[in-house]
């Protein structure tokens, strides 16, 4: 069982554009980060979950069997963080706009 507890939300944004793209000097532009910085990142990430998620090769990218079950997942906890992101700074523009008499 791979016990993923200490993969941050950034190394799952780039998981997933890379992902998208097949392409780490495109998904490194898309992410405004140097390729070589995002190369290390994703190879850290599959150290931590002890598989390889890219086969890289010559004629480029393509995503591993792992990566490919990985992929819908990394999507919804993205999506649930952007949900829980909008979420706070509604509550803080609320508390921002509540009068007290």
């Amino acid at each position: 069982m791979v016990m993923a507890m200490d993969v941050h939300v950034r190394d799952l944004r780039y998981f997933v554009a890379v992902a998208e793209e097949l392409h780490f000097t495109r998904a490194a532009e898309r992410l405004y980060v140097s390729q070589p910085a995002l190369s290390k990142q994703v190879r850290a990430l599959e150290r931590h979950l002890g598989v390889e998620l890219f086969r890289r090769d010559p004629q480029g990218v393509t995503l591993t069997e792992a990566g490919a079950a990985l992929l819908p997942h990394a999507r919804r906890v993205l999506d649930a963080w952007s949900e829980g992101a909008a979420a706070l700074e509604a509550a803080r523009v609320a508390a921002r706009s509540t009068l007290v008499v």
